[in-house]
């Protein structure tokens, strides 16, 4: 939260007692609540958040934030009403009221004033659009990962992030796991020697994705549900028939909204190989992709994969669609392995997982967890363990692979310039051509 806005809160508590006590000439009785006594937070410390995208992921988020004493959530939105009442519901019980508005048009919520920060947990296709309008609106930005579900919307996020001077935390979280962490560290402090290779594991085993699998033709097209805006769900992309296995959770395997496996997981697996090799700034200059994949049905994402993508100072991030998930840090003299999720470690030495890293060397912090790092850097303007430069630099990675795979060719790539170098083609893909009304 602002200072200014502390200010005006705290001002705000001050003049309503005065003017109580000279109207009524009686002592005010002020509960502790508003004052932060009995162990609760002040209003004026609080951050004030709002919802948009309510479904799974989105009311994991929104339980995790309504646990910490010093947020109040007092708005949620989905374009689906029966997530958006749930949500409601969820708010209301917490807080024990009815103080909490609902809407569909994620517009009407930045729009509301007093609102500090907003939990985006939308379809990857909507992160953009959403986020860049949080920002623009003055408001603090906690966004599921990728960041972004092309780099050209990624890149549009970042600007508006350092145009409004704004807080965005990516939901790569796993980068808040202190077990994840330490492997790092020991890798940039030299226990494996010299990083040569990392190995990045995605299989493609789970049971979502053998039900996936098993389409052998695209399902019937069904009638819209009442309470669903499907067409405010499409946003930008192209108008094509409902069906219910289109929207929520399997919209991840169609391209037009997600990236499939590289991006989900993906997105979490490549990130700790970022963090790990010191890359989060750049990336790297070649990528080679091979993959398979049905075109002609619906889930059209890659589920077959394999990839090198090498960095310009010789090391290599090597993957494909193998167990288990994680990722593996080969160095001149030695290994650590890091389990996805959960951050269990293994080693080429079990006595690596033992060092003591010292005062003097790199240490990259610690937090009590993803979302409460993003409230802590709301109230400190510090910027977060997964900024918006970090998130987009890890979806590159992962849509860039996939752009090697849809086009069957080996891409030279400008991390600073963010630019395909010499393929007009595959430079069509980095940003999507967007249905109006909606433009980045």
């Amino acid at each position: 939260m602002s200072t200014k806005k502390k200010q005006n809160r705290r001002q705000f508590l001050k003049t309503s007692a005065a003017t109580s006590l000279g109207v009524f000439a009686a002592p005010l009785v002020v509960p502790d609540s508003a004052l932060g006594l009995s162990g609760t937070t002040a209003p004026s410390n609080r951050i004030v958040m709002g919802a948009i995208g309510t479904g799974g992921q989105g009311t994991h988020n929104l339980r995790v934030f309504l646990n910490f004493p010093d947020v109040q959530m007092v708005a949620v939105c989905d374009v689906d009403t029966k997530h958006k009442d749930r949500a409601r519901n969820i708010v209301q019980k917490k807080y024990d009221n009815k103080d909490c508005s609902a809407m569909h048009d994620f517009r009407e919520l930045v729009a509301k004033k007093g609102i500090d920060a907003v939990s985006i947990c939308t379809p990857d296709h909507w992160h953009a659009l959403t986020s860049i309008a949080a920002a623009n609106a003055g408001k603090d930005i906690y966004c599921e990962k990728p960041l972004a579900n092309s780099v050209g919307e990624g890149r549009a996020i970042c600007n508006a992030i350092e145009k409004n001077k704004q807080i965005l935390q990516t939901g790569s979280h796993e980068r808040s796991n202190p077990k994840c962490r330490y492997a790092c560290e020991l890798v940039r402090n030299g226990r494996i020697g010299k990083l040569k290779t990392i190995r990045i594991n995605l299989p493609f085993t789970d049971r979502h994705h053998k039900q996936m699998l098993a389409m052998k033709k695209n399902p019937p097209n069904m009638p819209v549900p009442e309470g669903f805006d499907y067409d405010f769900w499409l946003g930008h992309t192209p108008k094509v028939p409902y069906t219910e296995k289109r929207c929520h959770f399997w919209w991840r395997f169609i391209l037009s909204y997600g990236g499939g496996e590289m991006t989900d997981r993906g997105a979490h697996v490549i990130d700790i190989g970022q963090l790990g090799a010191g890359m989060d700034d750049t990336g790297p200059v070649e990528f080679e992709a091979t993959g398979s994949r049905n075109a002609h049905l619906m889930y059209n994402t890659f589920t077959d994969y394999s990839f090198i993508n090498r960095y310009a100072n010789g090391m290599q991030m090597i993957g494909a669609n193998k167990g288990p998930r994680g990722l593996k840090f080969e160095g001149t003299d030695g290994w650590i392995f890091v389990h996805i999720h959960g951050g269990k470690l293994e080693a080429s030495q079990p006595s690596l997982l033992k060092e003591k890293i010292a005062d003097n060397e790199t240490h990259l912090g610690r937090s009590p967890g993803h979302q409460r790092n993003f409230i802590d850097c709301v109230k400190s303007r510090k910027a977060p363990f997964a900024k918006s430069e970090i998130g987009q630099r890890t979806a590159t990675i992962c849509h860039l692979n996939n752009i090697a795979m849809l086009t069957g060719r080996t891409l030279k790539w400008d991390p600073v310039k963010e630019e395909i170098i010499g393929d007009a083609q595959a430079s069509k893909l980095l940003t999507p051509t967007m249905r109006m009304p909606w433009r980045l």
